[in-house]
């Protein structure tokens, strides 16, 4: 039964009746629907209740789609063509309705008959006092089932329209599939979990999700397919999880040894946060197992990821391996080789930089240094990843803004040893939890949800364009005060041309407000070489530079304690999240820092809750919650390119309950049948195999 099941659904579209080979190509190139799977898990978006026939003369322009039942009348056409119009009266008894069409008129003609009784159906306005409903959808009293009740409504294109296959057409083939003798639907979950969450069962949930019985069948068929959907997504993530886990390494961290207790006790720059200390401590457990360690460490710009990187990397040295960091710009990785190297001067530690930069006669020296041992810790951009870097032993792997890097650019970078070294990836984008449950769920996570000490809260505030005096004064203060600047302009309309316009505009204007000599500006954009870049960037890093005026194109990745205000022009373009992110480039020192958002006066309502949650908070989890319910997972940095996000029904940014439960009831599954061998559990095992097939294997790879 199984295998005519899924025999039938693999049927090609075209051999399903009332398609044909002409909707077959329309369907096939509009809406990649090929087989009868497709279709079947082609979903409405919406639905339509035509279970009620309505009274003319209760009818106003607030309701929202409905159907009345009446005589037609004075059926006519006006204008001529292009502006040829048809219109008609429906007469119910209780009063008469006004119908309009702009499209479609010869259909009209072949169809409308003055003086018989059809169904209208379409969403009522008012045009001088008259009611009216514009490009109704006419229908015959006695209409096929598929069309009465709770009526489904399908996504098409401008295409699909323009040939007459529109959502009614879907809805008709819809029906022809679900009632077909042949179609049969195996369970793909266990019956416990049905039982336990009171779920339909899956043959319901697919007729009910087309063809609801009522719009409670509709609700439990869409929740059903939405944990199904989350359930095996988990199941898939754990699973591999579960393998990782089960693999032995003989990459042992088996002594805390004198490089790591000479820093600790001696260089480190300030005391750990308890926040730093714990993430630490899992660390050294991870490294200390005999596994292989798959571990995301997430922390707000500032919280000291860093330092808590380079500590591991000590105890990988202390135990004769070798490590490697990975950033994703060449900017970056400079900033990091900087500092790790000042605080490893004069211990003995090995660093050293490879970027695209770096030139022959260097990279030759750095690639011998490697292969005999001599280098223990290498920095770098994606030339790490290039074959011919080779290592002698190395035992941790550092990715910094892992988001940055695709799957395949991370796997070349596992392969770099024998045995598959230690992972450890951090990002400053604060991922939130039901998020990271299900993008990141293969790895453990860490979270730095502390400040150093004596670091104060940066102040957000948001000011409109007409106050810009006051705000200029304002950091005439700041300067006076010893203080410097960011003043970032956004990336407009994704174009580099208008960006560099914008910013060069801006730049000349804040010329004007702060003259030199008494103040010094500086300006970095996505024209200038990377030199330019960093020796701007150096100016300012040393002070000699007030105002940095930039743009979100280059990376602005200069740790200045003494910049004091982070002031954003046309903060409605931005990003939450890069809002944030910019944000996080002050408050470094134990002045208090500011952010000053500055806008325009027309704001959407997205734009003002976006900006009321950066004045509100600094919490990036918070943030990182409002932006996700904002603009979908889809959205966020580094979800969309995973490519594992392409959920049909479920939301990870709505159904909470739903991600959590699917979480919990897989891992439960997984403690009591590991390799989902009981008999019980037979049809899910099989479905699980099917499934990730079809969905790759993209947690192959941390």
């Amino acid at each position: 039964m199984a295998n005519t099941y899924r025999n039938f659904l693999q049927t090609e579209i075209e051999f399903l009746k009332g398609v044909g080979p002409a909707r077959a190509d329309l369907l096939k190139k509009e809406l990649n629907i090929f087989t009868y799977r497709d279709l079947l898990m082609h979903f409405p978006f919406r639905y339509v209740d035509r279970s009620k026939i309505w009274a003319i003369r209760d009818l106003d322009d607030q309701m929202p789609y409905i159907q009345v039942k009446g005589v037609l009348q004075n059926y006519k056409k006006e204008g001529i063509g292009k502006s040829m119009r048809a219109k008609a009266t429906l007469n119910d008894g209780t009063g008469h309705i006004e119908l309009v069409w702009f499209q479609g008129l010869k259909w009209l003609d072949d169809f409308v008959k003055n003086g018989q009784t059809y169904i209208a159906f379409g969403k009522p306005s008012v045009f001088r006092n008259i009611i009216s409903i514009t490009h109704p959808e006419l229908s015959l009293p006695e209409r096929e089932k598929f069309e009465t009740g709770i009526q489904p409504v399908y996504s098409i294109t401008e295409k699909m329209r323009a040939r007459n296959f529109d959502s009614r057409a879907i809805a008709k083939v819809c029906h022809t599939l679900v009632h077909h003798p042949e179609f049969y639907i195996q369970e793909n979950l266990p019956d416990s979990i049905l039982d336990n969450l009171q779920l339909v069962n899956r043959k319901m949930a697919l007729k009910n999700i087309h063809f609801p019985e009522n719009i409670d069948m509709a609700n439990a068929a869409i929740d059903r397919l939405k944990f199904e959907e989350l359930f095996f997504l988990q199941l898939k993530i754990l699973h591999y999880k579960q393998q990782v886990s089960s693999q032995k390494t003989n990459i042992i961290v088996t002594q805390i040894g004198e490089q790591f207790n000479n820093f600790y006790n001696t260089k480190l720059p300030f005391e750990l946060t308890d926040a730093q200390k714990k993430v630490l401590k899992e660390i050294r457990t991870d490294l200390g197992l005999g596994k292989q360690m798959n571990r995301l460490l997430q922390g707000d710009v500032g919280s000291g990821k860093t330092i808590v990187a380079l500590l591991s990397m000590l105890m990988m040295a202390d135990n004769n391996y070798q490590c490697c960091l990975m950033a994703p710009t060449e900017i970056l990785a400079t900033q990091h080789y900087k500092s790790i190297s000042e605080l490893l001067y004069d211990t003995g530690i090995t660093c050293r930089l490879l970027t695209g930069s770096t030139s022959n006669s260097v990279r030759k020296d750095i690639d011998a240094n490697l292969l005999n041992g001599e280098i223990h810790i290498l920095i770098g951009t994606h030339a790490l990843i290039e074959d011919k870097v080779q290592f002698r032993n190395l035992g941790l792997a550092v990715i910094d803004e892992q988001h940055r890097f695709g799957v395949a650019q991370r796997y070349k970078l596992w392969k770099k040893n024998q045995e598959p070294p230690h992972i450890l990836v951090m990002t400053a984008t604060p991922i939130p939890r039901t998020l990271a449950m299900t993008l990141y769920g293969d790895l453990d996570i860490s979270v730095i949800d502390q400040l150093p000490q004596g670091r104060k809260p940066i102040r957000s505030v948001h000011r409109y364009l007409r106050g810009l005096s006051d705000v200029y004064t304002f950091i005439k203060t700041q300067i006076a005060e010893g203080r410097q600047i960011y003043i970032v302009y956004p990336l407009i309309d994704e174009s580099e041309k208008l960006d560099y316009e914008h910013l060069m505009g801006g730049y000349e204007e804040l010329k004007q407000i702060f003259p030199e000599p008494q103040y010094t500006m500086g300006m970095v954009h996505g024209k200038m070489k990377p030199k330019e870049k960093e020796n701007v960037m150096s100016h300012f890093a040393k002070g000699d530079i007030h105002i940095l005026v930039a743009t979100t194109v280059i990376e602005v990745g200069v740790n200045v304690p003494n910049a004091s205000v982070m002031m954003l022009m046309s903060a409605e373009r931005f990003g939450l999240s890069q809002m944030h992110q910019l944000r996080g480039r002050v408050g470094r020192g134990v002045d208090q820092s500011f952010c000053i958002l500055v806008t325009g006066d027309k704001l959407g309502a997205d734009t003002r809750k976006r900006l009321k949650t950066m004045v509100d908070t600094t919490d990036g989890f918070v943030i990182a919650e409002v932006d996700m319910e904002l603009r979908g997972p889809g959205d966020l940095e580094g979800t969309r390119q995973s490519g594992m996000l392409d959920l049909k029904l479920a939301s990870i940014s709505v159904d909470h309950k739903w991600v959590a439960l699917s979480r919990q009831q897989a891992q439960e599954l997984l403690v009591i049948d590991p390799l989902l061998q009981l008999p019980e559990n037979s049809n899910t095992s099989k479905y699980f195999e099917l499934y990730k097939r079809q969905n790759g294997d993209w947690g192959r790879v941390s």
